[in-house]
Parts: C-alpha cells; sequence; structure tokens
C-alpha cells in the first residue's frame, strides 16, 4: 500500500538540483500539494530511485548452486529486496536466450520468465524483461518470438558469443570443456554445437533482418551488445536496433552518439576504473559524454557507487551522474512516468546517509520497499 506525507528537512535532487523544500507523495506519486502526515528525514538525501536498464544478478538468487538447487519463486522475491536494498525501483532483468544452454539456455530463461511474471505486482520493485538473444541461434527464433509475446517482453537485445576466429581455423575455443559442463553437454557436442552455428553465419543477416522487422512491428525496444566499430552499429541500426550496450570501444559509443542513439555502460566497469575484459573504460567515455545510463550488468549494488564515483572523478556534478542511473535510462526505456522526483511522476525514491552513502530507504511506487536503521524510526513514529 502507497504511504501518503510529506519528507521535511532533506537535501532533495530534483531536475534543477538539490534544495530542501518538502516532498510530499500521494497515490503513488509525487504530488505539488501538502499531506498532513510530515516524515522529518533532516540528515538524509532524497534522490530518484534507480532505473536499472540492465541486470542479470538475479542468477545467484534462481540458481544459488549450479545444477543442485533451483529456486524460482523464492528467488525472484528475494531479488526484489536486493534490488531495493540497493537502491533500484525499476529492474530490467536481462535473460540469454542462448545456444549456450544452462543458465543461458531457454529452458532456464522460461523459469526466470515465469517467475518475473508471478512475482511481479506482489512487490513494490517494477520488475520489467530484457530477452538477450544469440545472432546465431537461428532454430530458436520462432521459440524466443513466442516466449516474447506471451510474456509480454519489450527490450530484446542482440548478442553474438561464438568465438568465430578459432571456430574458422579449426581450432578448439578456450574454456570449451568447462562452458560445456555448465552446460550439461559432452565437450565435442559442444563444440559441434557451435561449429554448426557458425557454418550457418551466411543465414543470419537475412534472418536478423526479418526478426527485426516483426520485432518493431511490436514495438518492442531493441539493442546490440558489445558493439566494437562503426560499421557495426550502422548494420544494426539499418535494422531499427537503437540502443547501443556495452559498446567495446570509442568508435561504436561514438558512432551511436552521432546518431543520437542511446548509450548504455556498465556501472562496474566504472567502479573498478576499467573494464574486467579490457575494453574501452566507461569513465573515459563518461568523460567524452558517450553515455545515457549506466546499468548493474551483473552487481546490483554498482549503479548507486558509480554514480557517485563519476562525481568524485569531477566527471559530472552529482546532479549529471545520479540522472545516469535514473533520468537517462527512464529515458532511453521510455518510461516517463519516473527518473525524476516531480509532481505526477512515480514516487520511486531512495533515502541515502550523506555520510556514508548508504541507501537506508526505498520506496517505488509510494511503497516501502526498504528501511533500515535510525530511519526507520521517522517512518514508524
Amino acid at each position: 500500500m502507497a504511504i501518503e506525507c510529506c519528507f521535511t528537512g532533506a537535501r532533495v535532487l530534483r531536475p534543477d538540483g538539490w534544495d530542501k523544500g518538502e516532498l510530499c507523495i500521494s497515490g503513488g506519486l509525487v504530488s505539488d500539494a501538502s499531506v498532513a502526515r510530515q516524515v522529518d528525514l533532516s540528515g538524509y538525501d532524497i534522490l530518484p530511485g534507480i532505473v536499472d536498464a540492465h541486470g542479470d544478478g538475479f542468477e545467484r538468487h534462481m540458481a544459488p548452486r549450479r545444477g543442485a538447487l533451483r529456486e524460482r519463486d523464492a528467488g525472484m522475491v528475494a531479488c526484489a529486496a536486493e534490488l531495493a536494498a540497493n537502491g533500484i525501483t525499476t529492474a530490467i532483468l536481462a535473460q540469454f536466450w542462448s545456444w549456450e544452454g544452462g543458465m543461458r539456455g531457454p529452458e532456464f530463461a522460461e523459469e526466470v520468465f515465469e517467475s518475473a511474471s508471478l512475482v511481479s505486482g506482489t512487490v513494490p520493485i517494477d520488475l520489467r524483461l530484457q530477452l538477450r538473444l544469440e545472432t546465431h541461434y537461428l532454430d530458436s527464433f520462432a521459440q524466443a518470438e513466442e516466449a516474447i509475446e506471451r510474456f509480454g517482453i519489450g527490450y530484446v537485445v542482440f548478442n553474438d558469443h561464438l568465438p568465430h576466429k578459432r571456430l574458422a581455423e579449426g581450432r578448439r575455443p578456450p574454456r570449451l570443456t568447462g562452458q560445456a559442463l555448465k552446460s550439461r553437454r559432452n565437450p565435442e557436442d559442444h563444440l559441434r554445437l557451435m561449429q554448426g552455428l557458425h557454418d550457418r553465419a551466411a543465414e543470419v543477416p537475412a534472418a536478423m533482418d526479418a526478426l527485426c522487422a516483426r520485432l518493431a512491428a511490436r514495438d518492442v525496444l531493441m539493442g546490440s551488445h558489445d558493439d566494437q566499430t562503426a560499421a557495426a552499429r550502422l548494420e544494426w541500426r539499418a535494422r531499427g536496433v537503437c540502443v547501443s550496450e556495452f559498446p567495446e570501444t570509442a568508435e561504436a559509443a561514438q558512432a551511436a552518439r552521432d546518431a543520437s542513439e542511446p548509450i548504455v555502460l556498465g556501472a562496474p566497469n566504472v567502479v573498478r576504473g576499467a573494464s574486467h575484459a579490457g575494453n574501452v573504460s566507461a569513465q573515459d567515455l563518461i568523460a567524452a559524454g558517450l553515455c545515457d545510463a549506466l546499468a548493474s550488468d551483473y552487481h546490483y549494488p554498482a549503479p548507486a557507487r558509480a554514480a557517485w564515483r563519476c562525481a568524485e572523478l569531477g566527471l559530472l556534478d552529482e546532479g549529471a551522474a545520479w540522472g545516469l542511473v535514473s533520468a537517462g535510462p527512464a529515458r532511453l526505456l521510455g518510461l516517463v512516468d519516473r527518473g525524476t522526483l516531480e509532481p505526477g511522476k512515480r514516487a520511486d525514491l531512495v533515502v541515502m546517509d550523506p555520510e556514508t552513502r548508504r541507501i537506508v530507504a526505498t520506496l517505488a511506487g509510494g511503497q516501502i520497499a526498504w528501511l533500515s536503521g535510525a530511519v526507520a524510526e521517522r517512518f514508524i513514529a
């Protein structure tokens, strides 16, 4: 149930910067009218809730022990709690649909989609789905499309994880045995599968053209993952695939910016100060103005930490830095009802201790999703 109150005494991050005016919420929305109940949050900061445009940290909740324990619905509830504890009020759950199998295969994807559908609406956090489709997994396109339709998935991203150079040279890819075992396949069978998919590469462009046209007709938002060149971005653009997720080079990111296409970067990359895979630094791209949204990727605490890291490094001021995890991702996802603390928008907000940067309360749609420590007394009093 959404609460109704006016928060007083706190610093509030609004679209034009910080102020100390009251922030009122009513009916699940930010309100410009005062309500009777007041909650004194002196000494705290209030910021817009985080909109996470891409995250797969839910895997550890749904499959806490690979091959031994699956926690479907309970795992998704636990995931929602972790999201709230990290200030994420809208979460795009990015799930593979891949030949790689295991937790990246269609069977596990169906479990994720079903669990999210069952849990969504029973928790304050807005859980949404992204399907990450492997471009060479041609024989599974029809099944993937059916899942997109059945679960109302509004965001599809395209990946290609085949080690084409190795396969073209007839060499075994690195880490083949470990990947095969994760997929519960014999390594030789796994290699034959990859070789068969690689051999059908000539069929991929036409199949992708047709698939993207069908998805565009359904108003599905589409993105490409790990763009490396301007030419690749141009090819995706021709298909209506407008979001560039985690571009690996400045060239690819600049190509997206030149076409006014949104760019999503990984928040862990910012926190680390570099890509773990040796790609372009997200900090460098942000400094060059080549970022619209920071996403959790694999670690839900990362967006809030990355925003403050940007501010501490002087890459952006605090308002613009926080905008990379709130207004920016909301805009690229077409969620015009959230991302900023303005009258009429969803009451998605986080309460933060400015000394420690710890998130002590999270409200999603005006509902308390997370409440911890001394600030709880302010709400309960």
